[in-house]
């Protein structure tokens, strides 16, 4: 059986810091990726995962619906949408360029299967800068996304509330006795048929939503409002079994057309 193929774009970031000692100071930068846990729970599963890191995704996330088409799902993670809609040639040479957030909506209604997960630079994300109220990829979304910074920083941690039925696909196996979270982006429910509500924040916490599935189109979508790792998602979280249960039932879902 062939593998369904995802792609996953974000999830990386640069680092530039300055260390001063004495009279003397020097400057350093690192690159980290942040979906490593994502990436081993899903070795040897039915999906064949492209790590498209934020750095590449504005000159590789395909620019046709023939080039989307290419992967039965999409995972958009701590990427701001000027990354997806400034392309180079935009950018820095002043020409049209196809408008890569109405590709994207326009492939999740003929079938895709189309995700955001939370972060800073997802939804509205810190100081509003992630930028995706109002764009073409939040038609596709079950949600929308607040005109400003959205972040629900939780240091003290919550736990998940299920609202979902135990038999849903996202959910089975996992239970209702979730670890412990530190963040999430807010968010505002869509009204209509075919949104499902399967996790919320605790309502001492609000009561946003964390996991809710949608229909667009011909098309699957589903919303994480939390991390894929830490901070928000701490290490003990990732180290729960249900950890992998829950990305590959949601993938099984967004694919299952």
């Amino acid at each position: 059986m062939d593998k369904k193929k995802v792609l996953l774009v974000g999830e990386s970031w640069v680092s530039s810091a300055t260390h001063y000692k004495g009279f003397d100071q020097f400057g350093s930068v690192t690159f980290h990726l942040g979906a490593e846990p994502l990436v081993a729970a899903l070795k040897d599963s039915p999906f064949e995962l492209t790590y498209m890191p934020a750095h590449e995704a504005v000159n590789g996330v395909p620019s046709t619906l023939e080039g989307l088409k290419a992967y039965d799902a999409i995972l958009l993670s701590d990427i701001g949408a000027n990354s997806i809609l400034l392309h180079p040639d935009v950018w820095l040479h002043g020409k049209t360029y196809p408008n890569r957030l109405k590709l994207l909506r326009d492939w999740t209604a003929q079938g895709g299967g189309l995700a955001m997960i939370g972060g800073y630079f997802s939804f509205q994300g810190i100081d509003g800068k992630a930028r995706w109220s109002r764009t073409a990829v939040e038609e596709a979304l079950p949600v929308t996304c607040l005109p400003y910074d959205d972040r629900l920083e939780i240091p003290e941690g919550f736990k998940a509330k299920v609202v979902g039925p135990a038999d849903h696909p996202v959910l089975q196996g996992l239970g209702t006795d979730w670890p412990v979270l530190l963040g999430a982006n807010e968010v505002v429910l869509k009204t209509g048929t075919g949104v499902d509500v399967l996790a919320t924040l605790p309502e001492d916490q609000g009561g946003h939503p964390l996991l809710v599935t949608g229909t667009f189109g011909q098309g699957r979508t589903a919303v994480w409002t939390s991390d894929i790792g830490p901070h928000w998602l701490p290490q003990t979280f990732v180290d729960w079994p249900g950890y992998a249960t829950l990305w590959r039932n949601l993938l099984g879902w967004l694919t299952a057309r």
